[in-house]
C-alpha cells in the first residue's frame, strides 16, 4: 500500500467517527457533533424546525458515508493516477469551507451562538492541516510517479 491509500484510509477513519457522532451523539460538541451550536437545543422547541435540523444532520452523514466508502474502495484498488486524482479532489472539496461554511461559522462565532467561543477559527486551522497534509502527500506521491 502506498502513501496515498494510508491518507486516505487514516481521513476515512477520522470521517467515520464523524459520522458516528452525528448519526448517535448528534448533540456532541466533538468533530461535526451539533452541539457546538446554540441554536441545536433551541430547534428542538419548534418541532417543524427541528424535524428539518435532523433531517439535514442525517443527510449529511449519509452523504459523508458515501464519499468515505468510495474513498476506501479507491484507497485498495484503484490505481495510482485516480488516486492522485482523488486526493486532488479532497482538496479542492475541503477548500470549499472557506467559501461558503466558514464566514457563516465565523459569524455566528463571533455573534456567541457557538460554544465555546473560537470554534470557529479552531474549526479552521484543522481544515487547514488536513488540506496540508493532502498536499505534502499529493506532492510525495507525485515524485513517486
Amino acid at each position: 500500500m502506498d502513501i496515498l491509500s494510508y491518507t486516505l484510509l487514516a481521513f476515512c477513519l477520522l470521517e467515520t467517527l464523524n459520522v458516528a457522532i452525528l448519526y448517535f451523539t448528534p448533540t456532541s460538541k466533538r468533530g461535526n457533533g451539533m452541539g457546538a451550536f446554540n441554536a441545536y437545543e433551541k430547534a428542538k422547541d419548534d418541532p417543524q424546525v427541528f424535524a428539518l435540523v435532523s433531517y439535514l444532520v442525517n443527510w449529511v452523514a449519509g452523504t459523508k458515508l458515501i464519499f468515505i466508502l468510495l474513498l476506501i474502495g479507491i484507497a485498495f484498488v484503484g490505481s495510482t493516477p485516480l488516486k492522485l486524482v482523488s486526493v486532488a479532489g479532497l482538496i479542492i472539496s475541503i477548500a470549499t469551507f472557506y467559501w461558503r461554511l466558514y464566514p457563516q461559522i465565523r459569524q455566528m462565532d463571533a455573534e456567541g451562538q457557538i460554544s465555546p467561543k473560537g470554534y470557529s477559527r479552531t474549526l479552521a486551522i484543522m481544515i487547514a492541516a488536513f488540506m496540508t497534509v493532502f498536499a505534502i502527500v499529493f506532492g510525495i506521491a507525485l515524485t513517486q510517479v
